[in-house]
């Protein structure tokens, strides 16, 4: 894993000492397309460090959970909403599916906000045009059921047991894609630190489901 951070680390960090250099020794000119190409490649070392903090935190049973009562409904709508701009622009369709009378959930909203994000965010990036993403949240037993469910390139077979781990992309031609890597593993550790499991199911050229799974519990809030 150490090896893998250094190799997240070094090309951005290898744009903006490219940049600065160059820069500095008078070899070109100060534009806002320099600035913005390094301001970019700073988010993304910014978001790798955030990633690397909460993985960290959780592996050490530190993951604190500001759990706040909120609806199922909610909680997915706040994600599609953040992310209906970009599906327009990818001309990708965003559904929601929520069954009525769902009980009201306990979570950390602003954690599990970054949960659906990262499954949205990932759907996205391998949904093609004209294709569907849909979240459908239901109970089962004393369960809330999230999916997240697009219909997208798919995940070959060998690649499904080693998607959450860290730094894993199914698609090595996507290696620098802009993710950190860590998306789906964070999303996992956020997920079992409410008690819950995340799964996966694909099949090659028709799409991938996501399924969260959180107990309907009352998590008690340690503040």
């Amino acid at each position: 894993m150490t090896a893998d951070i250094a190799h997240d680390l070094r090309t951005p960090l290898s744009v903006i000492l490219g940049y600065t250099e160059a820069l500095r020794e008078g070899k070109l000119e100060a534009d806002q397309d320099i600035f913005d190409t390094m301001h970019i490649e700073a988010q993304h070392l910014q978001h790798l460090i955030d990633d690397l903090r909460t993985l960290s935190l959780a592996d050490a049973g530190e993951l604190s959970l500001e759990c706040q009562e909120i609806t199922a409904y909610s909680l997915i709508e706040r994600a599609i909403a953040s992310y209906t701009a970009q599906a327009e622009v990818q001309k990708v369709r965003l559904e929601l599916h929520v069954a009525d009378r769902l009980p009201t959930l306990r979570v950390d909203i602003e954690r599990m906000a970054q949960v659906f994000g990262n499954l949205l965010s990932n759907a996205l990036r391998y949904t093609k045009a004209g294709g569907t993403i849909s979240l459908r949240a239901a109970s089962q037993a004393e369960q809330l059921v999230f999916q997240i469910q697009d219909t997208g390139t798919g995940i070959a077979p060998e690649a499904l047991p080693h998607i959450f781990e860290r730094f894993y992309r199914a698609d090595s031609s996507r290696q620098q894609d802009g993710s950190s890597g860590l998306g789906l593993a964070i999303v996992k550790s956020i997920v079992e630190a409410h008690g819950g499991s995340v799964s996966v199911e694909s099949v090659l050229n028709k799409g991938t489901t996501f399924n969260v799974v959180l107990p309907i519990i009352t998590i008690p809030n340690p503040h």
